[in-house]
């Protein structure tokens, strides 16, 4: 069983629930605290054993290239002023890996944006990493996920168990369990009614597919909102071979809604010694009202 070395992060989606400021800035470019959300993405790639990495960008896109390329000016300005500190950490950014980046040129759907990589794939087990989720946890979601499709050598997505009033907006599973938190899929429905569900346990923005995937997105006709879905393609595959759904070990922030946005930044910034104490003192001064 190859090893998975590939990894594909969609990033051309329009970002519209962050309206108007996504207008000029991808939402995967939004700020925790001084770092962009897609930044944590691609570390987690990378600590997963990750070696090679497309972004699938779109029109508006271009500052995420920006951010991981090389600032010589940039960084000529900081070593003039002997900020080292901040020379450090810009170096840091455009040397964390080799990127490529692939233009997904009408917005069709995550499927349509997945299937963009294929010629680079070249026929491996990859992974795929939505732009817009970070989640927190010492063993990397993907790496998890990895570590399952190595010894199972199928699909693997992971899920959660997401609120009631959620279910609408993720793909759904059914699925049968056959070690701890670890399912065979038997079915996964796109943005279910609640009451049509098969379950509250939605696939979040991590998976690790075979090659055979690629196939299914390509016979799969256009689903919810006229797009080619991820989950139509899931649902393709596992009627062919095994497909896995597990409840991953972490906590994730949806950084593409406010909520989970505004959490992130809460729970980044408590992590910081700098901010911390400020940051706390701020809350109970306002639960204190």
């Amino acid at each position: 069983m190859s090893t998975v070395k590939k990894a594909v992060i969609p990033a051309a989606g329009l970002g519209t629930r962050f309206l108007p400021v996504t207008k000029s800035m991808p939402k995967e470019m939004l700020p925790i605290i001084d770092v962009p959300v897609i930044h944590y993405v691609v570390k987690e790639a990378l600590a997963s054993g990750i070696d090679d990495i497309i972004i699938i960008t779109g029109r508006g896109k271009r500052s995420i290239e920006d951010y991981f390329d090389d600032a010589p000016e940039l960084e000529m300005h900081l070593g003039n002023s002997g900020k080292e500190e901040y020379l450090r950490m810009v170096r840091e950014i455009s040397s964390l890996v080799d990127l490529h980046y692939i233009r997904q040129k009408e917005p069709l759907g995550l499927g349509h944006a997945v299937l963009q990589a294929e010629k680079h794939i070249s026929g491996e087990p990859f992974a795929v990493l939505l732009g817009d989720d970070i989640i927190k946890n010492s063993e990397p979601c993907t790496k998890q996920l990895i570590d399952i499709h190595g010894r199972k050598g199928c699909s693997v997505i992971a899920v959660e168990d997401v609120p009631q009033d959620m279910v609408s907006s993720y793909g759904i599973i059914d699925g049968k369990p056959v070690e701890p938190s670890l399912c065979v899929l038997k079915d996964i429905v796109e943005k279910p009614p609640v009451h049509e569900a098969p379950s509250t346990m939605g696939a979040i923005g991590r998976y690790v597919f075979n090659p055979e995937i690629f196939d299914c997105l390509k016979e799969i006709p256009k689903g919810v909102g006229g797009e080619l879905q991820l989950t139509d393609a899931i649902r393709l595959l596992k009627g062919r071979q095994d497909v896995y759904a597990y409840s991953f070990r972490g906590r994730r922030y949806d950084t593409g809604s406010a909520m989970g946005y505004l959490e992130a930044i809460i729970d980044f910034a408590l992590d910081k010694e700098y901010l911390h104490d400020d940051l706390m003192e701020f809350m109970r001064r306002k639960v204190g009202r």
